[in-house]
């Protein structure tokens, strides 16, 4: 069968900035950013995003145009013979099936908060009646159910129609579509009266605040989330180097991806400090902040049902971006493993991703007595530990090892790859970084997570 290629470099830039951009950009960067120091976080962010971020990215799509497979096959295609790295192309297909099982029932939310801005379903409630309908749509399984297969079906309809055709084709607008909608809400929530304080809040260098948290935990704040931003770890970087021409080496397109996902992050911070400071409304973290707490603040503002409703959208951009590069890489491995159409890749894993998503859903609810992971925890929070804590730091290190070492393809191989191509090329002389050094770093998030 042969290999798919992206139409255009503007497709493969978007669509895996599209994977690496994910909720956890709105809901988290901007908190974390605001509670450890403002701009000297974002300082050693942008530090660890160069230093550690992209470069592995790099890692990932050189396994993939290298081997010209998915992340079943490409370990096959260039690990020594008799070698069993083959294997972990089995636990990140396995991470990629979970992510799917959680995430689509996250993008429901947001498809739901979309369609009820647009209705108006929010107009005259209090803060009471904001949070008893977030409260209720958890409640009941058939609301969150049915939002959550609209995003199965979606996903699977848009993978059904091929790379250039469907992925590609649809991701771009899409892309293009979120980057558009987020710089209208961040400029709206700057102009509020009042907005100017959140800013200085979220970006102005605290040193106040760096010395309550300690530098050293700013430092590894900053690390956690410039590693965990760009998704390296379960082949889903992998997947589109996989469809790569080798015009353009790596590390410069690892950078430009890199870029974007931070926009993202960063203009999101520029659309909820500014708001929640202008309304006295404190700003949090996780779902509660999204579905909770900006509510609130749309209710108030003028033309809030308007703005509300393309928050909402955006946010359904960039959750469905993310569940269409895991959804490319599950049905693109049953392709390679099994020499089975796209077609019926994708309606077999929809069906599957649709059975396994139900659990995340049902935790809310009817197995709200199911705690995994203690007290008030949910499904849905064992399967993102799994992924966030286990598979996707276990995976980078993986790839890191692979492409490092003798044992594995080989840091000559991996860097021939990576430099083929116009574009910034990665020097020799970090070759001992890459090997001893950034291998210590990951190995820091993954003990750090696990606390």
């Amino acid at each position: 069968m042969k290999r798919e290629n992206f139409k255009s470099r503007l497709g493969f830039i978007l669509i895996s900035a599209g994977c690496a951009i994910g909720i956890g950009n709105v809901w988290k960067f901007p908190y974390v950013a605001g509670q450890n120091g403002g701009g000297i976080f974002v300082l050693f962010y942008l530090l660890f995003l160069v230093m550690v971020g992209a470069p592995a990215l790099t890692m990932e799509f050189a396994v993939g145009r290298a081997s010209r497979k998915s992340v079943l096959g490409c370990y096959q295609e260039l690990e020594p013979q008799g070698s069993k790295w083959h294997l972990h192309g089995y636990v990140a297909l396995f991470g990629n099936y979970v992510i799917m099982m959680f995430y689509t029932t996250v993008a429901g939310w947001m498809v739901n908060y979309f369609y009820r801005f647009l209705i108006n379903d929010f107009k005259g409630l209090d803060t009471e009646g904001v949070s008893e309908k977030y409260y209720h749509m958890l409640s009941d399984p058939w609301q969150m159910g049915f939002w959550m297969a609209v995003i199965v079906v979606a996903g699977t309809l848009v993978c059904s129609l091929g790379l250039q055709n469907g992925v590609e084709k649809i991701s771009k607008p899409m892309m293009i579509g979120l980057l558009a909608l987020i710089a209208v809400l961040a400029v709206n929530s700057v102009r509020l009266e009042g907005g100017m304080e959140g800013v200085r809040f979220y970006l102005i260098p605290d040193w106040k605040k760096v010395r309550e948290v300690g530098l050293l935990n700013v430092i590894i704040a900053a690390m956690n989330q410039a590693f965990f931003t760009l998704s390296v770890g379960m082949g889903g970087m992998e997947i589109f180097g996989s469809y790569m021409d080798r015009e353009r080496s790596l590390f410069g397109e690892s950078l430009q991806i890199a870029g974007l996902d931070t926009f993202v992050a960063l203009m999101s911070g520029l659309i909820i400090f500014p708001a929640c400071f202008a309304y006295g409304i404190n700003p949090g973290a996780g779902p509660e902040l999204i579905f909770i707490t900006l509510p609130n603040v749309f209710i108030q503002m003028p033309g809030g049902r308007f703005w509300g409703a393309l928050f909402f959208l955006f946010m359904t951009f960039a959750a469905f971006s993310t569940i269409i590069g895991a959804f490319e890489n599950i049905i693109a491995s049953c392709m390679d493993k099994w020499s089975i159409s796209r077609k019926k890749s994708s309606l077999i894993n929809g069906a599957v991703i649709f059975a396994g998503s139900i659990p995340a859903v049902l935790g809310y609810n009817v197995w709200k007595g199911f705690q995994p992971r203690g007290t008030g925890t949910t499904v849905l929070d064992l399967e993102d530990f799994l992924v966030s804590n286990l598979l996707l730091p276990g995976g980078a290190v993986v790839f890191l090892l692979f492409c490092m070492t003798r044992w594995g393809w080989g840091f000559e191989n991996y860097l021939a790859e990576a430099n083929t191509g116009k574009g910034i090329k990665i020097p020799r002389i970090l070759r001992g970084y890459l090997t001893f050094v950034m291998p210590c770093i990951m190995l820091v998030i993954i003990i750090m997570g696990l606390r």
